[in-house]
C-alpha cells in the first residue's frame, strides 16, 4: 500500500501496544491505532516500510460485536479512554492477550513460567486520584476550554465536565474554574505564540482520606491593564472563594498557584505559591500513610495500587513468609517510597534510590510518619548511586519509569548476583527489552501477572518474578 493511500478494513486483532491489525478486502494488513477487534475502520497510510504498513485512524465506519454504549458522553471526542466501549471482561482479555502474546515473543523457550493472567481494578469508573487538566480552546479562537485533548488533535482542548474516571469533585471543580476565567476572559498560553496566563489545572484526591489539593498552574504575563484592573492577586482571591464554597464530598486541604514559563507544554514548577491551606494531604494505602505533595509521584489509582503491590509482596514471600528477615532489599526506582515501606517491616533494611529529590525527601518523610526507621532512601541516577551503597542487597526491585531501566545500570544490578528480583513495569514493551538481558545473564522468569490500573485506557501494569538460576545452582 502506498503512503497517503485511503482504504478500509476490519480489525483482526491487537498487539502491544494497542496496535490494531486491519485487513483489507484484498488481505491486506495494516496497523491501526486506538481501534477494538471487530470494527471496520476508514484510514490513510502514513508509513510503509519494508512491507509493514500503518495508518491514521480516520473512521469507525462499523461498531464491533463486543461494544457497547459508553457511560461517558465525551467518549467519541476524546483522546483519553480508547476502551471505555468494552464490558469491563473484555478490556481485560484485550489487555491480558496483548502482554501474554509480547511475553511469550520475549522469553520463548527460555524459560518456564507460570502465567497468572490479569487482575482487575476494584474501581473501573472515577478511579483517578490525579488529573492534569489543560487550558485552550475547543477550535481556533473558540471560547475557554479546561480538559483533555481532543482525539488525534495537538491544539485543541474538550471540556470534560462529565469526565467518567474521576469522580463528581473533580467535575464540580473543573466545570467552576473554567466557568470562571471564561467569565473573566482570561486567557490560555498559546503555544506557538507563547502568550497568554493559564496553563493546567491539577487536581488531586486522596481515595481513601478524600483529602484534596487543586493547584493552578499560569505564566507569569498577568496584567491587571487588561482585566479592568483587577488585580492577579484579586483574581486568586475570588478563584480560591469559590472553590471554598463548591459542595464537595471530599475536604480541600490546599489550593495552590504554580508558576511556569516554560514554552514546553509541561507542567513545570517554577515556584508555588499556598493561597489556600496546605501544599500536601495525606493518602493511605495499605495501612500505611503518605504525605502527597502537587508534583510527587504517587499511582493514580490508589485501591489499584493496593492490587498491585499486594502481589509484588506475594512475589517476593511466595516461597518462604519469612524470607526477608535479616535480609536487605534494594527498591530501585522507588518514587515516594511505597514498595520500600511495604517491605520494610519484615526485612533487615531497606535501601530505596530515585532520581527526583522531591520524592526522596516525601519518602524519608513518610517512612518517618509509619514509624519506619529501617529505609534509606538516596537521591541519584540508579546508575551512579549503585557505587555508593555499602550494603550489598539479598532481593531487589525494580519500578523504573516508562522507557525502562538503562542497560549499564542492568548489568550492574545483574552482577549483585541476587537470588530473587522483582520487576514492576507500567510499559510491557521496556520489560520485554530489559528481560532479555536478564534471561541472557542467566535469571529465569518464575511468575508474571498483569494489575489493570488503567480501566478503560489501552495501559496496564505487569508484574515479573525473576529468579537467578546460576545463584540457585550453588545454592540448591
Amino acid at each position: 500500500m502506498k503512503k497517503g493511500q485511503l482504504a478500509e478494513g476490519v480489525i483482526d486483532h491487537i498487539v502491544f501496544p494497542n496496535k490494531g491489525i486491519a485487513v483489507t478486502e484484498e488481505g491486506e494488513k495494516v496497523v491501526v491505532k486506538n481501534t477494538i477487534p471487530g470494527q471496520k475502520v476508514s484510514f490513510r497510510v502514513n508509513k510503509n516500510k519494508k512491507g509493514k504498513a500503518e495508518g491514521r485512524l480516520l473512521e469507525i465506519l462499523e461498531k464491533s460485536p463486543l461494544e457497547v454504549e459508553s457511560k461517558c458522553p465525551h467518549f467519541a471526542e476524546c483522546g483519553g479512554c480508547t476502551y471505555q466501549t468494552l464490558p469491563y471482561e473484555e478490556q481485560l482479555k484485550l489487555k491480558e492477550n496483548q502482554v501474554h502474546g509480547l511475553m511469550r515473543e520475549t522469553i520463548g523457550e527460555a524459560c518456564e513460567y507460570e502465567w497468572l493472567g490479569i487482575k482487575g481494578s476494584p474501581k473501573q469508573y472515577e478511579y483517578r486520584n490525579k488529573m492534569e487538566f489543560s487550558f485552550g480552546d475547543e477550535y481556533k479562537d473558540g471560547p475557554l476550554a479546561l480538559g483533555q485533548h481532543k482525539r488525534g488533535s495537538f491544539y485543541d482542548i474538550l471540556t470534560v465536565t462529565d469526565c467518567q474516571i474521576v469522580d463528581e469533585d473533580f467535575r464540580s471543580i473543573l466545570k467552576a474554574t473554567v466557568e470562571f476565567f471564561r467569565e473573566r476572559k482570561v486567557t490560555f498560553f498559546h503555544r506557538l505564540s507563547h502568550e497568554g496566563i493559564l496553563r493546567h489545572l491539577l487536581v488531586r484526591k486522596a481515595t481513601k482520606t478524600q483529602e484534596i489539593l487543586i493547584d493552578l498552574v499560569m505564566t507569569t504575563q498577568y496584567d491587571s491593564a487588561n482585566y479592568g484592573g483587577v488585580t492577579e492577586d484579586e483574581l486568586l482571591e475570588q478563584w480560591k472563594e469559590l472553590l471554598l464554597s463548591l459542595e464537595l464530598t471530599g475536604t480541600i486541604k490546599g489550593i495552590l498557584r504554580t508558576k511556569n514559563d516554560s514554552v514546553a507544554d509541561v507542567v513545570r514548577n517554577d515556584g508555588t505559591d499556598i493561597l489556600y491551606g496546605q501544599d500536601y494531604f495525606y493518602e493511605e494505602l495499605l495501612g500505611l500513610t503518605f504525605k502527597i505533595s502537587p508534583f510527587s509521584f504517587f499511582q493514580t489509582n490508589s485501591l489499584g495500587a493496593e492490587v498491585l503491590y499486594e502481589t509484588a509482596r506475594e512475589f517476593i514471600l511466595s516461597d518462604n513468609a519469612d524470607e526477608l528477615k535479616g535480609k536487605i532489599v534494594y527498591d530501585l526506582y522507588s518514587g515516594t517510597g511505597t514498595i520500600a515501606q511495604m517491605l520494610a517491616p519484615v526485612a533487615k533494611e531497606v535501601v530505596g534510590v530515585e532520581i527526583i529529590e522531591e520524592a526522596v525527601e516525601a519518602a524519608k518523610e513518610n517512612a518517618a510518619l509509619n514509624g519506619l526507621a529501617n529505609c534509606k532512601f538516596l537521591a541519584g541516577d540508579v546508575l551512579k548511586v549503585l557505587d555508593t551503597i555499602e550494603e550489598k542487597p539479598d532481593y531487589i526491585v525494580l519500578d523504573p519509569p516508562r522507557d525502562g531501566i538503562h542497560p549499564k545500570a542492568i548489568e550492574k544490578i545483574i552482577d549483585y548476583g541476587v537470588d530473587k528480583m522483582i520487576y514492576i513495569s507500567c510499559k510491557p514493551t521496556s520489560l520485554a527489552r530489559d528481560l532479555e538481558i536478564f534471561l541472557a545473564r542467566g535469571y529465569d522468569v518464575k511468575k508474571i501477572c498483569c494489575v489493570d490500573m488503567f480501566p478503560n485506557t489501552v495501559h496496564c501494569e505487569t508484574i515479573a518474578l525473576l529468579h537467578n538460576k546460576i545463584q540457585r545452582r550453588k545454592n540448591p
